[in-house]
């Protein structure tokens, strides 16, 4: 099968397409990733994405809007793609839409007088399959919710069939708007893999980014702004006190913890200590890599040997956060997914091809021991495209 799979996460920075030629079934699943690209929101919309996700009030009428109105995006997206990558859109045979996350609570919570989880991603699948004439799988969390996970982490599946190695144990980090791990043991079994979201990555950053300069600046590029910013280990130390950083795993968070709220925490520790704007962009940075390095030494290489962190995502291009990751972490090889066949942007995108995949032969992809579920899992709802 060639399967597209659409991608847009917690930063809200566009979607990302990545094209896939799959065969077979696991644990001999054959995979290749034949191209990827990215299509930006229009402002507008990302602005939308982001108010929202921010949990400011939507009435139900724009709420059902925006679904839709993202749903003609992914479609438009898929299209430019295929014509990007030169491959008629009929011969795909399956398109995966991970959707675009407004909100997520994968621990239940007080609701109407029960306990409830949620997850919601919208980005209609039934627009993008009619849009597109291809079988569109969506809605990937809900089934790994209803069986009592937290409906995150769902990539590390394709963690383990990716990266999984008879002699080395290895983590595959992904730093995109929140920073994931998945701990794969040496020689591991599907039911030794774990993984948790361990905090920020390039949310709080861009967030400060953005703030400091209007708007005119998304990310701060090869942390040059980082760099130029003095060290204010006092700040720091505040930053990891942070609760989220001692809760055991599974766990998972997102916007509704580390958005406008925490960036509003940070704006206000950045004028106690006195910091300057590429101070506080600094200490993002440097709290981004150590909130890392913190998850492996409270929940990992106590009871499991790491031999590669092997990282993507849009934080792999920053080389501070690299050099930190390599600096707390010896005798652990830090690189980038792309050394292994695929490219660090492309990696999320790539991932819910396979997803995809599997939802369409109806096999189970979420892993309990990752997500806290009671069991297996049929991931997404499948959206028919209209007959021809």
């Amino acid at each position: 099968m060639l399967v597209l799979g659409l991608m847009s996460g917690t930063s809200a920075d566009g979607i990302d397409v990545a094209l896939a030629r799959i065969s077979g079934a696991p644990p001999i699943l054959n995979n290749k990733l034949l191209g990827h690209t990215s299509v930006k929101f229009p402002p507008a919309v990302r602005k939308e994405i982001l108010r929202v996700a921010e949990q400011h009030p939507i009435n139900a009428g724009a709420l059902s809007q925006l679904n839709f109105r993202l749903g003609e995006l992914f479609a438009a997206a898929a299209l430019a793609a295929c014509r990007e990558f030169r491959v008629p859109i009929s011969e795909i045979a399956l398109i995966g839409s991970h959707g675009q996350t407004i909100f997520h609570q994968g621990s239940p919570v007080a609701y109407l007088g029960s306990p409830t989880a949620s997850s919601l991603q919208i980005g209609e699948p039934s627009v993008i399959a009619a849009r597109t004439g291809i079988v569109t799988v969506g809605d990937f969390r809900p089934a790994d919710i209803a069986l009592g996970g937290e409906g995150a982490p769902l990539v590390p599946y394709v963690d383990y069939l990716l990266y999984r190695h008879p002699k080395l144990g290895r983590v595959s980090l992904n730093l995109g708007g929140i920073a994931n791990i998945t701990v794969l043991p040496r020689a591991a079994r599907p039911k030794q893999v774990f993984a948790f979201d361990t905090g920020p990555a390039n949310m709080l950053i861009d967030a400060l980014i953005s703030h400091f300069t209007h708007g005119r600046q998304r990310f701060d590029e090869n942390a040059r702004l980082a760099c130029q910013g003095r060290s204010l280990p006092a700040l720091l130390d505040d930053l990891l006190r942070d609760p989220y950083l001692k809760l055991a795993p599974p766990k998972s968070t997102g916007r509704e913890y580390y958005g406008n709220a925490y960036l509003k925490k940070l704006l206000a520790l950045g004028r106690r200590y006195r910091a300057k704007p590429n101070d506080l962009i600094r200490a993002a940075t440097i709290f981004t890599a150590l909130s890392v390095v913190d998850a492996l030494n409270r929940f990992v290489l106590p009871k499991t040997k790491i031999h590669q962190l092997i990282v993507s995502g849009g934080g792999a291009h920053n080389p501070l956060i690299l050099a930190q990751l390599s600096a707390a972490l010896p005798g652990i090889e830090v690189l980038p997914s792309g050394r292994l066949g695929i490219p660090e942007d492309a990696k999320e995108a790539f991932a819910f091809a396979l997803l995809a995949y599997e939802t369409f032969h109806q096999r189970p992809a979420n892993l309990p021991s990752a997500t806290g579920a009671r069991g297996p899992a049929i991931l997404g709802k499948i959206s028919y495209a209209p007959p021809r």
